[in-house]
């Protein structure tokens, strides 16, 4: 079985167990595929924990579940050195962030050390602990959410750190049809019945998966077409004297590289072995949500980061 079927049977079971949330268990599957991290929010029970949970059971993956809370430190996070009576030395502790999938729930309910600290992790794949630097796994993807109903005691994150995000994930509730399924689901984990679940997918496979994406054509045109979606974000004038009124600072190079890898993910996904514009187009909202920094003017009149972007791909053409 080839590295692209396994994924492709993981998602299908992912779909069937985390039910109403298939965008959510899409973005998953493009995040893990394009070595980068989630942000998703939206409210509480929407199976945010279980899809991340259930995803470690798919794959040869360790995870780990750790509740963002005000009085939080970052040893509690990163893991800090123990002095040893009977050695008379110092050993590491490892924290939870050395797992290969970390669920950092409710992450603006921790103060901004403790932040920085996971933030810093997840982009230099590293922590260091006194003198002494202590690499990550190669596998390894945070999901980070955040509950937009209840912002009191929070502390949001600040946009240089947003951007550390691969992609910013808005969840919603399932529809009545996807309500039912989920019922008789609970019904049946509650009797215990045995659900099927596929043979876990080993870490080389989706390593190897990584290298094949990167390897997908991509022709000038679509390059070109990324590029003149993130210059519009940064030189709004020039495209829209309306799109100049609503943001205030554009999207950085870490946002053309991630519509890059998560548009190739996207392709790869829909089992072809080219990246056209409508794969640019499916990805762009999740990419550039929270990179954009909105104006005011754009806030006060109740215009959002989508509505910036719907009008952001009216008005910038393909090649």
């Amino acid at each position: 079985m080839s590295q692209q079927t396994e994924i492709l049977h993981l998602r299908d079971w992912l779909a069937h167990t985390i039910i109403g949330q298939p965008h959510l268990i899409d973005r998953l599957l493009i995040a893990l595929l394009a070595d980068g991290h989630l942000l998703v929010e939206g409210a509480p029970g929407l199976a945010k924990t279980k899809a991340i949970k259930t995803l470690s059971d798919g794959i040869e993956a360790t995870f780990h579940r750790v509740q963002f809370t005000p009085d939080l430190l970052p040893s509690d996070v990163t893991g800090t050195d123990i002095y040893r009576p009977e050695t008379g030395e110092f050993e590491f502790q490892s924290g939870p962030i050395f797992h290969n999938l970390v669920l950092a729930d409710e992450i603006n309910r921790a103060p901004a050390k403790v932040q920085s600290s996971l933030l810093e992790a997840m982009a230099e794949r590293q922590v260091s602990v006194g003198k002494t630097t202590y690499a990550l796994p190669e596998l390894f993807l945070v999901m980070a959410t955040q509950n937009p109903v209840e912002q009191e005691g929070t502390y949001p994150l600040p946009e240089a750190q947003l951007d550390r995000f691969l992609m910013h994930v808005n969840v919603d509730y399932p529809d009545a049809e996807a309500e039912r399924q989920i019922l008789r689901l609970a019904r049946k984990e509650a009797r215990k019945d045995e659900v099927p679940q596929p043979n876990p997918i080993s870490e080389a496979s989706l390593l190897n998966a990584r290298q094949e994406i990167l390897g997908l054509h991509m022709a000038d045109a679509v390059e070109d077409y990324i590029v003149a979606l993130t210059n519009a974000t940064r030189r709004p004038e020039q495209v829209s004297p309306e799109l100049a009124q609503w943001i205030e600072f554009g999207v950085s190079p870490r946002g053309t590289i991630a519509l890059d890898r998560c548009a190739r993910a996207h392709a790869w996904l829909k089992e072809r072995d080219y990246v056209s514009p409508d794969d640019v187009q499916a990805v762009i909202h999740d990419v550039f949500r929270h990179r954009l920094v909105l104006s005011f003017e754009a806030e006060a009149n109740g215009i959002h980061a989508d509505a910036v972007i719907d009008k952001l791909q009216e008005w910038v053409a393909v090649g």
